[in-house]
C-alpha cells in the first residue's frame, strides 16, 4: 500500500492550503481505486477531504511539483464539495483550467497561484456529481510561462471515498 508516503505528501499539501496553521492530526479514512480520504481538526472543527494524483501527466515541462485533485468538506463553515486542483506549477492567472469528465461534461475553473478552483458552490457541486458518475477526468491548464499541461485522473473509487468523507464529516449528499 502506498498510503504512508502519499499520506505525508497530502498532509503537507492540505496544511499548506488550510486557512490556518491549526490543522493537526491528519487521519486516514480509507482508500478506493486511486482516491484516498482523510480527516483532521482545524481550530477544533473536523475537516474531511479526498485526493488523488493523476494517472497520466502530459506537457512540455522540465520541472513540476506534486499534482493532485482534492474535494474538501468543512461542515463547521457550511462548506462542502470544494474542488481544488493543484497543478504543480504557477498557473496563468487569466486562463481557465478546463476539466472534462468522460469527454462530454466540461467545467471552467479559475487559477489562483498553483491551484484551480470552481467559481461558485453550484459549479463545485455539479463537478463533484459528474465525478461521482464519471470514469475519467481530464484537467487542462496553462502555466504562467505558457506551458500547456493535460492530467488524466481515474475516477474509479471516487464515489466510495466521497461517501466516506461525507459520513466522516456528517455531510449528506
Amino acid at each position: 500500500m502506498r498510503f504512508p508516503a502519499f499520506f505525508i505528501l497530502l498532509a503537507l499539501t492540505v496544511l499548506a492550503l488550510a486557512p490556518t496553521a491549526a490543522a493537526q492530526n491528519v487521519e486516514p479514512i480509507g482508500e478506493a481505486g486511486k482516491w484516498q480520504a482523510y480527516s483532521f481538526l482545524e481550530e477544533g472543527k473536523k475537516v474531511c477531504y479526498m485526493s488523488a494524483a493523476p494517472e497520466k501527466s502530459e506537457g512540455d515541462y522540465k520541472v513540476r511539483g506534486p499534482v493532485h485533485a482534492l474535494v474538501t468538506h468543512r461542515p463547521a463553515l457550511g462548506s462542502r464539495d470544494v474542488v481544488s486542483l493543484i497543478a504543480g506549477y504557477p498557473l496563468k492567472p487569466d486562463a481557465d483550467v478546463v476539466v472534462t469528465i468522460d469527454r462530454k461534461q466540461k467545467f471552467a475553473l479559475f487559477a489562483d497561484k498553483e491551484t484551480a478552483w470552481a467559481p461558485d458552490d453550484k459549479t463545485d457541486r455539479a463537478l463533484v456529481q459528474a465525478m461521482v458518475k464519471g470514469g475519467t477526468m481530464v484537467v487542462e491548464g496553462v502555466s504562467s510561462r505558457g506551458t500547456k499541461t493535460r492530467d488524466t485522473y481515474s475516477l474509479t473509487g471516487f464515489g466510495k471515498m466521497y461517501q466516506a468523507i461525507g459520513k466522516a464529516c456528517g455531510v449528506k449528499g
